[in-house]
């Protein structure tokens, strides 16, 4: 009977060895470069506009072709981005730009804004701080601004746009009656509130870091400390250009943008500026919190080099008198005396008191 083979789940290829199955390829070309998350690509529908609201739910694209619209106005999200075929029938359908396409299928794209004319294009990041284990997960999330639609993509349900689900769903808000680019600043919104979200939690991790920065027992402190520093940097990395990018869009330039929606533009604006000034005072104190930590060691070094200095300085004395008496002479004084050895050892422990009163005067042992 044949001996059956068992083969482990190969690992997953890196971001590196991704990235180049684009090599060599023309611009445009639909290739995923990022990890797949979910097993099949799954796309909600919401049809709605100010008389009422349709949720549809879709398992894969096939499932939309005979689907016809009630409503004035279509969100369309979707979440997996591994099947290219998705992306380009979707590409079809709303006539994006090809470059587009192959941004959303990069999920490690820059955060950036982008004007196509009859398209607006932003990629953002959903962040998410796990305390537990001290990082920052981060989810590209694109969004496709066009007339009368929305279209929103992301690698997996996180959850965090269901707040604006609901609000269409209970018709709370002006989402139902304003056009749809207030839509896609809600969506913009939601992803600077969740980045409040996650500094608040990086930010109260270092806090408790702080705490323990002077305890003794934190053994690991330096490795969390640069840790916790490495996490506001992608942070970071994340709200620079996002707040650029709100801000090119604040400042107008497309038509698909009703000066309403400005109005509020600037107000998300105006938090991803709070957001940079707090991550930079988070980082000033990540910074003195270092500095601290390293004067502490180098305190706590400079503290057991001078107990040795001073237990070094002790014996010498001591040292010195027995390597006299050591030396192989046959005529010394006091070696012929009956009580020589102990006046030797009176001698050395005399000196060594007097040695200890003299460094704590001087306040040595302190």
């Amino acid at each position: 009977m044949p001996r059956k083979t068992t083969h482990s789940n190969p690992r997953p290829p890196s971001r590196l060895h991704r990235r180049s199955s684009k090599l060599g390829l023309p611009a445009g070309s639909l290739v995923h470069t990022g990890e797949r998350r979910m097993l099949a690509t799954a796309l909600t529908l919401f049809n709605y506009d100010e008389t009422g609201l349709e949720e549809v739910r879709f398992d894969n694209i096939e499932a939309s072709h005979n689907y016809q619209p009630r409503y004035r106005k279509i969100w369309l999200n979707v979440h997996g981005l591994h099947d290219p075929a998705v992306m380009q029938e979707i590409g079809r359908r709303f006539n994006l730009h090809p470059l587009m396409q192959e941004d959303i299928l990069n999920t490690d794209s820059r955060v950036k804004v982008e004007d196509y004319g009859d398209t607006l294009f932003v990629v953002g990041r959903i962040l998410s701080y796990e305390s537990e284990t001290e990082s920052t997960d981060m989810d590209q999330v694109s969004i496709v601004l066009g007339q009368n639609f929305v279209l929103s993509f992301q690698e997996q349900p996180r959850g965090a746009l269901d707040s604006i689900r609901e609000r269409l769903r209970q018709d709370r808000g002006n989402l139902r009656k304003q056009s749809s680019d207030f839509l896609a600043y809600a969506l913009l919104d939601v992803l600077v509130d969740r980045c409040f979200i996650s500094l608040d939690a990086l930010t109260e991790h270092t806090e408790k870091l702080e705490e323990d920065i002077l305890d003794p027992r934190q053994r690991d402190i330096l490795i969390r400390l640069h840790r916790a520093r490495r996490e506001t940097l992608a942070l970071r990395r994340v709200i620079w250009p996002l707040r650029e990018s709100i801000s090119s869009l604040q400042r107008g330039g497309s038509k698909l943008l009703q000066p309403e929606t400005l109005l509020y533009l600037r107000d998300v604006y105006d938090h991803s500026v709070h957001l940079l000034e707090s991550i930079d005072a988070l980082r000033d104190l990540q910074s003195g919190m270092l500095d601290v930590y390293l004067s502490s060691v180098s305190n706590k070094v400079n503290s057991e080099v001078r107990m040795l200095t001073v237990i070094t300085t002790l014996f010498m004395p001591a040292t010195l008198i027995a390597g006299i008496f050591g030396m192989n002479f046959h005529y010394m004084p006091v070696l012929e005396e009956h009580n020589g050895f102990y006046w030797s050892l009176a001698g050395m422990g005399l000196i060594a008191v007097v040695m200890l009163s003299v460094f704590w005067r001087s306040r040595w042992l302190k």
